[in-house]
């Protein structure tokens, strides 16, 4: 009886845990190619930097800078991650005090544990803050734009993989559900990924 008690324990978080990434899940239906003109180009990246710019996003984005940052409605005055929390060259805080001590990670996604003001954001992944390439806190919308379309400066993706990455990572997701009083990240995960394939095949266009 116990056994079968855990088994169906097991079935049943599975199947949570199943519908829970399914949830997170995004279409990726790239536009025809020639459909999407410079000037909608620009109209979708104008929205994809109001994503990438906001603190949900820009606060991990700190580029050779090891240190979080704390800005944003719910936090008042921008500022640096309190408690001099590092993140060193390992990114995780290896070299000091691991990300990991206070932002546990989540079994599963789709959970609301991070519904308690002033707690610790947690996801279904390690915390960690973004690579050193990936350098957007404070930067204008040229040149996050710039940076993005450049293989070599974007990871070697292109934008159908950019929108893999996004649907893939629930660090991400984490963005458009913060909870604790956070405020979430413009549009929608679903809306932002279109945007970035919009951009995409209009070429890449950035704001002069």
């Amino acid at each position: 009886m116990r056994l079968g008690s855990v088994i169906f324990g097991v079935v049943v978080w599975v199947l949570i845990a199943t519908q829970a990434l399914a949830a997170d899940k995004v279409i990726i239906e790239p536009p025809a190619a020639g459909s999407i003109s410079p000037e909608q180009g620009l109209q979708a990246w104008s929205r994809v930097y109001e994503v990438a710019s906001h603190p949900r996003c820009a606060n991990c984005h700190t580029g050779a800078s090891d240190k979080p940052m704390w800005s944003g409605p719910s936090y008042g005055t921008t500022r640096a991650h309190g408690m001099n929390i590092r993140a060193g060259n390992s990114r995780i805080g290896a070299e000091t005090l691991l990300c990991s001590t206070c932002h546990t990670t989540l079994v599963t996604t789709g959970t609301d544990d991070n519904r308690v003001p002033h707690a610790a954001p947690r996801v279904a992944a390690p915390w960690m803050l973004a690579p050193v390439d990936a350098h957007w806190f404070g930067k204008s919308s040229v040149e996050i734009c710039e940076q993005l379309r450049d293989p070599e400066r974007n990871g070697g993706r292109t934008d159908i993989e950019i929108a893999e990455h996004l649907n893939h990572d629930v660090i991400l997701h984490w963005a458009w559900n913060p909870g604790g009083g956070r405020e979430s990240a413009p549009y929608s995960l679903q809306e932002h990924v279109n945007d970035i394939l919009a951009w995409g095949a209009a070429g890449f266009p950035c704001p002069s």
